[in-house]
């Protein structure tokens, strides 16, 4: 009889335990909901707010130089032009995505939803695919300075231009009809693809957009990168004159930089956050949504290339910079003659 009751008794404080420890889990779990709920309602809108904002004006700078003060263009010219007009064309769609999560509201339709997260991922791919196209075109110019190589003439560029977006396009097309509106309690929302679709399906389909277009462009890119480097320490021995070292190994060390640390937490949490929605992961159900907190922060992160990338066309040389402040010096003298 004794026994039964101290069976009892350690049964009771059992269940006492395990409810208190799930109210408590269930109180973290609430935090973590909240948290997420004010992430996207002032982190989301700020952020991309500021890339707005920044990247605005230094692509319409960049823009305007290329089309009305370079006159001689090369093949680095054409990778840069289309960087800027992809980062344009993403930038553009920001005003909707800041809108929306303030307001926890989408009203633009399942067509400009479908439209804004098609921009929104070829910029992401664009930018890495043409930034290392432009890692070959430094490489190979200063193998051969005079520009005598195929790959350095315009014709090509523009063929490679044209090649990356469609190869982006044709990338992003399994995505496009996994993206569509949803009716919650607060109203509309346009999904993005990591929470929309069947996970086990979108898994498979985010590892293959991970490793053919984050992966494989930036490993290309490290390695020319890294040939730069060895090239440039190669002549700076043989000559007896220091060369300028200091820009083109800036430009090595920014752009790998850059997109590792931009590109490489948004890949990994995307993927965790499509494997966090499969059945196997919703045995404890805070995970999914801890999962989806740290993803948020990692996506205006890996966009903020958009505003970064007006650096490298005041890096790259080939006196874009001086013929755009000439040109931005003639306007500002032709504008105060007439004020006058």
């Amino acid at each position: 009889m004794v026994t039964l009751q101290f069976s009892l008794t350690q049964q009771n404080l059992l269940n006492s335990y395990n409810i208190q420890e799930t109210m408590a889990w269930n109180s973290t779990c609430g935090n973590w909901v909240a948290a997420q709920f004010a992430l996207q309602q002032y982190y989301l809108p700020i952020f991309y707010g500021i890339e707005f904002i920044v990247g605005i004006l230094g692509n319409t700078t960049v823009v305007f130089g290329y089309l009305f003060c370079l006159k001689n263009w090369n093949s680095s010219n054409i990778y840069l032009f289309n960087l800027s007009i992809s980062d344009l064309a993403f930038l553009c769609t920001l005003p909707m995505l800041m809108r929306s999560y303030a307001k926890h509201n989408w009203i633009y339709g399942d067509v400009l939803c479908i439209i804004n997260r098609y921009v929104l991922h070829a910029n992401l791919y664009t930018s890495i695919l043409f930034l290392t196209f432009i890692s070959i075109d430094r490489y190979m110019l200063m193998k051969y300075p005079f520009r005598e190589h195929f790959l350095q003439k315009k014709e090509f560029a523009i063929l490679i231009s044209l090649a990356i977006w469609v190869l982006v396009t044709l990338e992003l097309l399994p995505m496009l009809p996994l993206l569509n509106t949803i009716t919650t309690e607060l109203g509309t929302d346009c999904l993005d693809y990591a929470s929309s679709g069947d996970p086990g399906y979108n898994l498979i389909y985010s590892m293959c957009l991970t490793l053919l277009g984050f992966l494989i462009p930036l490993s290309v890119m490290c390695f020319f990168y890294y040939k730069i480097a060895v090239f440039l320490k190669q002549r700076s021995r043989q000559l007896t004159t220091a060369l300028p070292l200091e820009k083109p190994l800036l430009l090595v060390i920014m752009a790998v930089v850059i997109f590792s640390v931009l590109f490489t937490p948004y890949h990994v949490m995307r993927n965790v956050r499509i494997a966090s929605r499969l059945d196997n992961w919703k045995k404890n159900e805070c995970t999914e949504v801890i999962v989806k907190f740290l993803y948020t922060v990692t996506r205006p992160v890996a966009f903020l290339n958009s505003a970064i990338n007006c650096v490298f066309y005041f890096l790259m040389g080939d006196h874009f910079r001086e013929m755009l402040l000439s040109k931005l010096r003639h306007y500002f003298k032709s504008l105060t003659f007439f004020r006058k």
